[in-house]
This record gives C-alpha cells, structure tokens and sequence, in this order.
C-alpha cells in the first residue's frame, strides 16, 4: 500500500481543488459553494518524483449527532485514521476562526502527522492569516495557491521524507518468495497472481434508491455516505474492490432527476458527472425502488445505457420491505419487457442493499453481461444463420425492388457490431433490423446487451464497382505520361 495523504479542513478552504491539482485531473466537483464534497475520493497524485495516494474528504463540521453534517464529520475522521499523513488547510483569507482551532485539536489527538498549509495565500490578501496559522501549534503553516499551483515545491519537500519511510516499512513487511518442495515436486517459487484490469461498474438511478447504501454493503464497509435524506451523493466516486475475487471498479453517481427539476448549478454538474461515468462504464447497473419502480427517470437512465452501448442489468431494491413477493416479480418483469423492449432479456435481479440479500446474484449478472458484451460470433455461423432467417422470412420488396442480403459478419464487441452487405440498405424497413437484431440476441444468447446491425450497400464494399475497365490504348498512354 502507498503513502497516503488525507486533505482535511472546514468546508470551502480549497481542499478538492488542491486534490484535483495533486492528481492532474478534475476528478472532483468544484464550486463556491461549501460542503460540495461529502465522500471520500481516493486519486493517484503525483508531486514532482513523488507517487502516493491522496484522499478528498468532506468539510469538517462542528456537528456531532446524527444528522448528514455529523455523518460527513465521521467519515472525515476516520479517513484521518486510515490517512499516513493529514494535509490540514485553512483560508489564509479568512484568517484562523473558532472551527479551525477545534479540529486542530482533533488533529493532534488523531494524526501521528499533520502538516499544515494556509490556501488562496496568493498576494497581499493572505498574509495576515498565514500569521495567525501558527496560533494552531502545528508548526510552521505552508503557504498555498491550490488554484495557481504555488507552494507545491514547499509541499514536496514536506512530504519526502514520509513518502520515502512508507515505502520502506512496505519492504519490510512484503513476504519475501518462498520456495517449497513436497512430494518430491520440483523447486517451484511462489508468485502472487497477477491481477486482471478492474471491470468498470457503474452504479445509476434515481435519488434515495440506495446506491451508496449497496456499494457499502459490496465493499464491505462504510466508505460513503448514506442516510434518509435524497440527493446526499453529489459527484461519481470511483472505489476500487475485489467482488466475489473479481478486480472491480465501482462508480457512485448521483441520483438522476428529470431535468425539467434540475436548476441548480451544482446539480447540473453532479449529473454530468454521472453520465459521464456512464460513457467509461463497461456494465451499467440500474437501481430501482421497490415501491416506485419504472418510473419515467428510471426509463430514461436505462434507455440511456443502451443508447452508450453498455451493458446493463437492472437491480431493484429495498426487496426486504416487499410483502407480495411472487405477485410484485411478476409484475416487475411485465413491465420490464413492456416498458424497455429495447433491453429485452437483460437480467432483473432483487436485492436488498441493508440486508445484503441477492448481492451473489447480482455479482452473477454483472460477470453474465459482461461477458456478453464481449462475444465475438464466428462468420461461418453467422452465415448459416442468416441463411435460415432470410428463408423463415424474405426481405420485403419495396416498390417492387428486392432486397438482398448477401452475407454478415462481427465487425466489433462491446457492444457487439454486426455488418451485413445488402442491395438497397435504405430501403430496408425498419422492422426487418429489428427482426435480425432479435434473431442474433436469441439465436446466439446475447440477451440484454445492445447490439448494433449495420447494413451496407454492395457498392460500399467494392469501391471500384461501375467503374470502366482502362483498355490498352488508355493504359499505355497513363504509362508513358509517367514515364514523360
């Protein structure tokens, strides 16, 4: 495990835009207004030579019961147990305030290491709160411009020597290779298993559907925050994790609501975000609420999946509050196939994020459709499958023109692709491709996952069709011109 810095301070002092800076992304939301982050997102920083880990945490609040302001101060404090260091910032131009001289003492009693900086000390504005910084009896403060990049030369001098000790008690415990011999075997040295590229998860649905609630309960621990209150996850925070011995890479997004009540501009960018971490997604997990389920949001999130090309399974939740099971299952498949066609056959699965129940299943349908995604189907079974679809049901012939498909072949995965060459594409009803697309999901077991038929002209595959073969005369007269 690396270095790890945890950036801790009241709210709106700059800590996610230092951390955007330290990672070279802009990973989390920024905006004038405080208390915009309250999870804690992890990211690779990287600081002149030095490589760590680096965690944005909520603005530190003096609550302490259980309300959402209390609940984001918990999951501070423990990120400053889990953290090697705390990078303790404060508003250089809002000087020391009464919050400030509480959680240094937090930080005293909590942190074996905390260094201190005063951000937005840029010119003559902060100088009067760089001086009050050393009231706190925390040392020497840093003077910081996350927003500029001033004082990280001062930072990476700071942090060298405790990046460079973490790596060597790291040495120091790794298990050295072993070798064994039993059963009179050959001297084999023992090699730890080479871990896979994480598969990319994204977990979406409307607000209060229990998002981070069923990440929690994946992880196995509360890493986010949750509570009654809708709308408390504001950014996509990305979590890496072994699920059921598989390198995984969740997304948290905020809950999606219908645009028409989307006014504010914080909102407008936690929903971006969200579909952003859709596009990069390889499976799609929809969210449902038990009790109001498929609503129009919910039809849109899915349909949105498919129209990105991801795999998706659908998950409805909150099941341990459902009394009419067997009667609510049925209905909830009815309305699945009647409601979002275009995913037919995508799997259905009931859990509950608090109880833990059916998350085995779910695990199953996210590995089933990924694995879909990625089929490739060979030419020659496509070609004898086409063979029985175009005779079980001919191709129509628009305005007495017919139309001939002639062969078909995978020209991608994830999601599938198919081409089929065919005279007169754009005349080819809609219907037939759907037809086809429906063929290829069943026939070859790609239930839910999009698939992508596109039809070609014949003259598109042979540029050179229709054109006028060059006689002797015209090609020794191109020859000679050359030669001239």
């Amino acid at each position: 495990m690396s270095f790890t810095l945890a950036i801790v301070g009241r709210p709106n002092v700059g800590k996610s835009t230092l951390f955007n800076r330290l990672v070279g992304k802009r990973l989390a939301l920024v905006d004038d207004q405080p208390g915009v982050t309250r999870d804690l997102r992890e990211g690779a920083a990287r600081l002149g030579d030095l490589r760590f880990t680096v965690i944005d945490t909520a603005g530190l609040e003096e609550a302490t019961d259980a309300s959402l302001q209390g609940r984001m101060r918990r999951l501070t404090e423990r990120a400053v147990e889990m953290a090697d260091a705390c990078l303790f910032l404060i508003d250089a131009r809002a000087g020391v305030l009464p919050a400030d001289e509480v959680f240094a003492d937090i930080l005293r009693r909590k942190s074996a290491k905390v260094i201190l900086a005063a951000n937005k000390a840029e010119g003559r504005a902060g100088e009067a709160g760089l001086l009050e910084a050393y009231s706190l009896g925390l040392g020497e403060p840093l003077r910081l411009s996350a927003e500029h990049g001033e004082g990280l030369a001062e930072l990476a001098v700071e942090l060298a020597p405790l990046v460079e000790l973490a790596a060597e008690a790291q040495e120091e415990i790794e298990p050295e290779i072993e070798t064994e011999i039993e059963d009179g075997e050959e001297e084999v040295a023992y090699q730890a298993p080479t871990r896979a590229k994480p598969l990319q998860i994204a977990v979406v649905g409307r607000p209060n559907a229990g998002k981070s609630t069923l990440i929690n309960k994946i992880i196995g621990e509360e890493r986010l925050l949750t509570g009654p209150e809708a709308g408390i996850t504001r950014d996509a925070i990305s979590l890496n994790v072994e699920w059921g011995g598989v390198p995984m890479r969740i997304f948290d997004t905020a809950g999606m609501r219908k645009r028409a009540k989307v006014q504010e501009k914080l909102e407008k960018l936690s929903v971006s975000d969200g579909l952003r971490a859709v596009k990069f997604a390889e499976v799609v997990v929809v969210l449902l609420d038990v009790d109001i389920p498929f609503e129009q949001q919910d039809l849109r999130i899915a349909d949105l999946a498919e129209r990105e090309g991801r795999a998706v399974v659908v998950a409805v939740n909150k099941w341990d509050l459902e009394d009419a099971k067997q009667t609510k299952l049925r209905d909830l498949r009815e309305a699945f196939e009647r409601l979002l066609p275009q995913l037919r056959g995508a799997p259905l699965i009931t859990v509950s994020a608090l109880t833990g129940k059916g998350l085995d299943r779910l695990l199953q349908a996210v590995l089933k459709a990924h694995e879909v995604w990625n089929r490739r189907v060979p030419t020659s079974a496509l070609n004898r499958w086409l063979t029985g679809m175009l005779e079980q049901h001919p191709p129509p012939a628009p305005g007495g023109k017919r139309i001939k498909i002639r062969y078909i072949t995978q020209a991608k995965t994830r999601p599938p692709g198919f081409v089929a060459m065919c005279s007169h594409p754009d005349l080819l009803p809609a219907a037939y491709s759907r037809y086809l697309v429906n063929g290829l999901r069943e026939d070859f077991d790609m239930p839910g996952t999009p698939i992508r038929l596109h039809m070609r002209s014949q003259n598109e595959a042979n540029p050179f069709k229709g054109r006028k073969k060059a006689g002797p005369s015209k090609l020794r007269k191109h020859i000679e011109g050359r030669r001239d």
